[in-house]
């Protein structure tokens, strides 16, 4: 069963910063989108952000300007750079990469790494 590994979270004041990042505990053919979630206690999980296989990029509003995304497409990993960062920020943040099948998308999961924002 492959998984994503996250790694990079963490606890960081106001307006630091932290790189998260997530790769696959094995090689996953053929990736199409890979992105972000992230959950904070008591709410749904949302979405945070995604990067296409060609490198188009989206992000959640509230995000937009702070937080970058990227991927090596030869390694299969995805990265999330959060700068100024806030406590709202405060969350489980979960990656996942989608690989087209024959049979549909299959999706893959990380088991998800905390950020913690202190005011």
């Amino acid at each position: 069963q492959v998984q994503l590994v996250e790694s990079g979270g963490g606890l960081v004041q106001a307006g630091g910063s932290l790189r998260l990042s997530c790769a696959p505990s094995r090689n996953i053919f053929s990736i199409s989108t890979m992105g972000w979630y992230r959950q904070a206690p008591g709410k749904e999980r949302e979405w945070v952000a995604h990067i296409t296989s060609v490198g188009n990029t989206n992000y959640l509003d509230s995000v937009k300007g702070r937080f970058t995304i990227s991927r090596d497409n030869t390694k299969n990993t995805v990265n999330l750079r959060m700068n100024n960062l806030k406590p709202e920020d405060t969350a489980v943040y979960y990656c996942y990469a989608a690989s087209p099948q024959a049979m549909g998308v299959k999706w893959y999961w990380g088991q998800g790494t905390q950020v913690t924002v202190s005011s």
